[in-house]
């Protein structure tokens, strides 16, 4: 069976189905093709399950932090399988809003099945090869799992089985210090599980300043959570508890974390090896991800790759600002970049950190003199109010044009806070935008002018 279309899009997760909404109502018929299940990683097995569960989490923590407000409560149990099926039904509500708005988008035709090139504008899924002059491609990526000794001799979870497990771990090992990896650590230990991070670098996030990744290590340290650091000897092998995790070759007094999960949390890496690509010419780099330019195009005419497996962010937003960009540049007459974004995203413990723009390390880079503020959350009238003062924020000006280079907020609300900040590097606005705002009181955000008046060289 042929078919014929405008555009065929490849995957159905944050960029796919609004390029289809803004496709056919432009009047194009469109091809959209899903091997699993709408909305990709972030509905499915990312951002809303795993902040939902991070919800219920930080729910049993301030539960048990209520005689700090005065508040008397009993024993507080944690019940997995309610955790699991909250997490489950917002799943399913946005995977369901996300099919229904497909099924009723006239000119979308849904298919279900795996996708692979035939040539460099058709496309076989199952029985039916579909054609079209214009091909987006929105893969996505998956959970890296590198060849480890031992690894293929013990069951592990990536991500996508962790979101399976309904019963509550007894002791949980997490391979990876770094964005994933801590917020299951933070959200298990809460729930009530013994956790051990075993990360290779030695520190955790390791893109991250130095202090933020000190402060995110005590304030996880706090609440119970195990490190071991410097682990750079990671085998695994079976035992009695469920799976030894050797961490090192030169330490005979502790060389192994005995668990009874370990959860795999290195990395992710795009689904690209199994498309065919080599059928249609579309170039990937060493590491798999498709070689895209400043507007996201091939280096095939009329082949488009957008999302985590083009290389150019690995963030839902991201993936979003992807979808804006080509349709900026194929419909409104606008051409977009995606060297226009500002890298920002956030790293989902509580408190939040929320990250924009450079870090200390490439703010040196640049050759120009660069200011610091910096303030603790101690000094926050709103976090002191709430009893949730860990954290700080920080700020990166360029001394001589003003401008902001990059920002950090760890604390409350540091998600929401960082947004005022983005907005005005957006604008290419001078610091002092901020500095003279006047804000709301009392709130995380009304503190970042004060800290702005006390800049520092760096």
């Amino acid at each position: 069976m042929n078919q014929t279309f405008d555009a065929i899009i490849i995957g159905a997760g944050q960029a796919g189905p609004s390029l289809a909404g803004r496709l056919t109502a432009a009047g194009q018929t469109v091809a959209l093709i899903e091997r699993e299940h709408l909305g990709g990683t972030c509905v499915n097995t990312g951002c809303m399950p795993t902040k939902a569960m991070v919800a219920s989490a930080y729910a049993a923590h301030m539960a048990r932090r209520a005689a700090d407000y005065g508040v008397t409560v009993g024993d507080v149990g944690v019940d997995m399988k309610r955790v699991q099926q909250r997490s489950k039904t917002v799943t399913l509500n946005s995977r369901g809003n996300l099919e229904s708005w497909l099924a009723d988008m006239e000119g979308c035709t849904l298919f279900r099945g795996h996708a692979r090139f035939e040539g460099a504008h058709s496309v076989r899924v199952g029985q039916a090869l579909l054609t079209a002059p214009k091909i987006f491609l929105n893969v996505g990526g998956r959970a890296n799992v590198p060849d480890m000794p031992g690894l293929a001799g013990v069951p592990y979870l990536t991500n996508v089985e962790m979101m399976e497990v309904s019963t509550l771990p007894k002791h949980l090992i997490i391979v990876g210090g770094s964005y994933i990896g801590l917020e299951f650590a933070q959200m298990y230990r809460r729930f009530g599980a013994e956790v051990t991070v075993i990360e290779m670098g030695d520190r955790l996030i390791g893109r991250e300043d130095p202090d933020i990744s000190q402060a995110v290590l005590e304030i996880l340290q706090a609440e119970g959570v195990k490190f071991r650091l410097r682990a750079e000897c990671i085998s695994f092998s079976p035992c009695d508890e469920g799976v030894c995790t050797n961490v090192v070759c030169d330490n005979p007094e502790e060389p192994q974390v005995k668990g009874s999960h370990v959860l795999l949390a290195i990395g992710r890496r795009p689904n690209t090896d199994d498309l065919g690509l080599d059928k249609a010419g579309v170039q990937v780099d060493p590491r798999g991800y498709i070689v895209v330019d400043d507007q996201l195009r091939t280096n095939v005419d009329g082949v488009w790759a957008m999302g985590d497996c083009n290389g150019k962010g690995a963030f839902t937003h991201t993936a979003y600002n992807d979808f804006e960009i080509i349709a900026a540049n194929l419909l409104d007459n606008d051409p977009r970049k995606a060297s226009d974004r500002i890298t920002c995203y956030g790293l989902f413990i509580d408190p939040p950190l929320g990250r924009v723009g450079m870090n200390e390390a490439e703010a040196r880079a640049t050759g120009r003199p660069v200011l610091v503020g910096k303030r603790a959350m101690t000094r926050v009238g709103r976090a002191v109010e709430k009893g949730e003062t860990q954290g700080f924020m920080k700020v990166l000006v360029d001394a001589e044009s003003k401008q902001i280079l990059g920002a950090a907020i760890l604390g409350l609300t540091g998600d929401e806070a960082i947004h005022g900040i983005i907005d005005v590097m957006y604008a290419r606005a001078p610091y002092t935008t901020i500095q003279r705002a006047v804000h709301l009181h009392p709130t995380v955000s009304e503190l970042i002018p004060t800290m702005l008046d006390e800049l520092k060289s760096l």
